[in-house]
């Protein structure tokens, strides 16, 4: 879901118009915000994984996952990273199915968290669109 990341690509579409007036600091910071969240966006879910008891390899089954689900939209997103550290657990430690499903669960809660996340930033560029645009008011810090 590559919301903020598009949602900054409009902020920056409004600052190139000459007529709407907005700090080039605003365009910067909310630039900076965008690549964390971006990163964290693969963070989150990896770092559920680990929280909720998963190994290395549940780790590693999570991003795996995160990238393969990426080529089965729209669910492919939301079910890799919790299959790929369910797998990678049971391969990792074939007796303890419950550890692996735990471990899943983080992974999915993860998940759950960063889009939370970037819903929460993409409102927040939705606010600024709205100042800047449509009121025409000019930001500054």
């Amino acid at each position: 879901m590559p919301g903020p990341p598009v949602s900054w690509v409009g902020l920056l579409l409004i600052y190139l118009i000459p007529a709407i007036k907005i700090n080039y600091w605003i365009l910067g910071l909310t630039l900076f915000l965008t690549i964390i969240i971006v990163v964290l966006d693969y963070v989150l879910p990896s770092k559920g994984t680990k929280h909720f008891g998963g190994s290395k390899y549940g780790v590693w089954g999570t991003n795996i996952g995160l990238i393969i689900g990426l080529f089965f939209p729209p669910f492919g997103f939301v079910i890799g990273p919790f299959l790929g550290a369910f797998a990678a657990e049971l391969i990792y430690n074939s007796k303890d199915a419950n550890g692996a499903l735990k471990a899943a669960i983080g992974s999915f809660l993860g998940l759950l968290a960063s889009s939370f996340m970037k819903i929460l930033f993409c409102f927040l560029l939705l606010g600024i669109y709205f100042v800047v645009f449509f009121l025409n008011l000019e930001i500054w810090f």
